[in-house]
């Protein structure tokens, strides 16, 4: 699945405008607290979290993760996406919940990340 399907599957909008859409999506998560996925990250990732700061950016930039998904209509401050944009993380953000992402991004094909 490309960022662009997960967008689309999502229900979601581009908060970085300008990056590339067709990287591949490998498997997703969910999670809020950073040093657990610090731990657990995987490149191609997709990451549901409501956390907006800096240091989401720099973890999923790290991993080389494909996206990061902001549930609930959660946006994010200009400053971290400007971050985000220089680092090539495609940030979005859906009206649908965790719980709801997490499902549709499982029954699409994605897998939890390889252990």
């Amino acid at each position: 699945m490309t960022v662009q399907e997960l967008m689309a599957l999502a229900q979601a909008r581009e908060l970085t405008p300008g990056l590339a859409l067709d990287g591949g999506v490998t498997c997703g998560y969910v999670c809020d607290l950073l040093s657990w996925v610090m731990a657990r990250g995987q490149a191609g990732m997709a990451w549901v979290t409501v956390q907006t700061h800096m240091n989401v950016v720099a973890v999923a930039s790290l991993h080389e993760m494909a996206c990061v998904i902001l549930p609930d209509g959660i946006l994010m401050d200009e400053a971290p996406l400007e971050k985000a944009r220089e680092e090539g993380i495609v940030v979005l953000s859906s009206q649908l919940s965790a719980y709801e992402l997490c499902g549709l991004m499982y029954a699409g094909g994605l897998a939890a990340p390889a252990r």
